[in-house]
């Protein structure tokens, strides 16, 4: 198997331009790199961008460096502004390209620079190795507005721009976990919003689909993605006892068969047993098809809604089951073009 190389976060580079810019700000020579220490104990030096003395404030910046990890940040510069204030608080504040937090449920309280706060605590430990002083530290991301379009932050409220990450400062390549939590974070946002009665969705089909037939806003439908497991057990210690969930067949019938993560190189293929459910239905010898939408295409009208609404009921039980006695669970299910096929349970309140 080949090794993957790590990086280091948009955390990391604010923290290293940090300290460069103060360390400008109090008369020394940064030099081509910076070390920095991060929350672990160890060091890390990051080359530096540029460093630059503006009047009362000094500006540094780093490239961030994602390894081999699919990280839309990868090779944008995060620039560190520093200036001194009264007192001995250091101060943060979103620059361009960095975003404002503007609904409750995240680490950052809305109002607040989307600078998390493992960041927060790198910047200031990086700072204060080179001096005591109350600071300001302006983050900015030039394109940062734009490249947050692609990420999780218009959905979880984060407006402007990006969020600055990082727990320890360096990131592992295709991180599964960091995705986990990214996509928790929405729940977190729904339910702090005074959402209790989610959506459950495994992407932007099944979104627009809860969008289009339901009468729920975009705060409540909550992106899951495949970690269905995951999701469920947040919504269980958030205390939701009752969700809708939504989507194709063929991720949601998975779960079904106690595949709790429906990505499909880590999970086994719903074919097989949505075909075998249509013959026990139905009988009559079938083709084999390769897809979940054919099996379904291959039935008809009524066929459709009774084999949807038999899957429905089996995925709302183990669904139910791991949310806990007491939860009430909905499930609706829809083809690739989001038309409805079938469904079980009670959905009124999202109508």
């Amino acid at each position: 198997m080949t090794r993957l190389n790590g990086g280091y976060s948009t955390g990391s580079c604010a923290a290293g331009a940090a300290k460069a810019a103060a360390m400008k700000l109090c008369g020394m020579a940064p030099g081509a790199s910076v070390e920095i220490p991060l929350r672990d104990g160890t060091r890390y030096v990051l080359p530096l961008d540029f460093v630059e003395r503006l009047g009362e404030e000094a500006r540094a910046g780093v490239r961030k460096d994602a390894g081999d990890d699919p990280d839309v940040t990868h090779g944008v510069t995060v620039i560190s502004a520093v200036r001194f204030i009264e007192g001995a608080a250091v101060e943060f504040v979103a620059g361009e390209g960095v975003g404002t937090v503007t609904l409750p449920g995240l680490s950052v309280a809305p109002g607040e620079p989307a600078i998390n706060p493992g960041p927060r605590a790198m910047i200031e430990a990086a700072v204060r190795e080179v001096t005591e002083r109350g600071v300001r530290v302006t983050v900015s991301i030039p394109g940062g507005r734009e490249l947050a379009a692609k990420t999780f932050n218009p959905k979880l409220g984060i407006e402007g721009g990006l969020s600055i990450l990082g727990t320890t400062g360096r990131v592992r390549a295709f991180s599964h976990e960091a995705m986990r939590e990214a996509l928790c974070c929405g729940l977190d946002v729904a339910v702090a919003s005074g959402c209790r009665e989610p959506v459950f969705v495994p992407g932007r089909i099944g979104e627009q689909a809860a969008l289009r037939h339901l009468r729920v806003g975009k705060v409540q439908v909550v992106d899951v993605g495949n970690e269905w497991g995951a999701l469920v057990d947040r919504a269980r210690q958030r205390g939701v006892r009752r969700l809708l969930a939504l989507g194709h067949p063929g991720k949601l019938a998975k779960l079904a068969a106690g595949e709790w993560d429906t990505h499909s190189s880590r999970s086994q293929s719903a074919v097989g047993a949505v075909a075998e459910a249509a013959h026990r239905l139905f009988g009559g010898h079938r083709p084999e098809l390769p897809t979940v939408e054919g099996v379904f295409q291959s039935l008809d009208q009524e066929q459709r809604w009774t084999l949807a609404r038999v899957l429905s009921e089996r995925i709302g039980e183990v669904i139910a089951a791991r949310l806990g006695a007491g939860s009430e669970v909905a499930v609706a299910l829809i083809n690739m073009a989001g038309d409805w096929l079938g469904q079980s349970g009670d959905l009124s309140p999202w109508r």
